[in-house]
């Protein structure tokens, strides 16, 4: 497992991606699970979501660099929170990477996705028509680039009431391989505006957030 991908948004927040490259007792090895831990593994197919739960977790713990234990929970709507520190996270993993969004002072949301052609079959379902008027020629990337933003706000907020197509608005953008633009969530008594940004990596789109409100 490699680190290939680091990015210091302010000094108390940050993320990280890594490739996975080692096989699932390898990263086992570098952890310190419990007994409720080791029993959910178990409830997992061998294969990549083995590999993903174990290499969020590692590159979590190489982020806190700490050799204590680290109770990473999930909350009803599937929110991960640690019980044991300050910190505020975000997991995502696609395929060969694991990625991991660390903030002392911010709520904070990271997705990472392979991209492919296929999304342009469900644009439809989570953008509305005034997003997709503004997809440029690059619409493969551009579509990548507001699904990932959707999916790092949906992740910062951590509730299930949410839809991509209904609350989550994107502002229009130009999409030049990296940046940032401005989100909406409409939460019905309040309107939420986010910035996010977003990179391309080795064929993989990356779009993270951060709160605006420090704690």
């Amino acid at each position: 497992m490699s680190l290939v991908y680091h990015k210091e948004l302010d000094p108390h927040t940050s993320f990280a991606i890594w490739k996975i490259e080692e096989s699932a007792d390898e990263l086992l090895a570098k952890l310190q699970l419990k007994s409720h831990e080791i029993s959910y593994l178990d409830t997992l197919v061998n294969g990549k979501r083995n590999l993903h739960w174990l290499s969020t977790r590692v590159l979590l713990r190489r982020m806190m660099n700490t050799e204590e234990y680290i109770d990473c929970q999930v909350d009803p709507s599937g929110k991960p929170y640690l019980t044991n520190f300050p910190h505020h996270i975000s997991l995502s993993h696609s395929f060969d990477y694991a990625a991991v969004m660390v903030s002392r002072t911010r709520r904070v949301g990271i997705d990472i996705e392979l991209i492919k052609d296929k999304i342009e079959r469900i644009a439809h379902k989570f953008m509305n028509a005034g997003e997709l008027a503004f997809i440029s020629q690059d619409r493969i990337e551009h579509l990548y680039v507001c699904w990932c933003a959707k999916e790092a706000i949906y992740k910062l907020h951590g509730k299930k009431n949410i839809s991509f197509l209904d609350h989550i608005r994107i502002m229009p953008f130009n999409y030049p391989g990296s940046g940032t633009f401005e989100a909406t969530l409409d939460l019905g008594a309040r309107i939420n505006t986010y910035t996010v940004h977003y990179d391309k990596f080795d064929g993989y789109m990356i779009g993270y957030v951060s709160d605006n409100n420090e704690e």
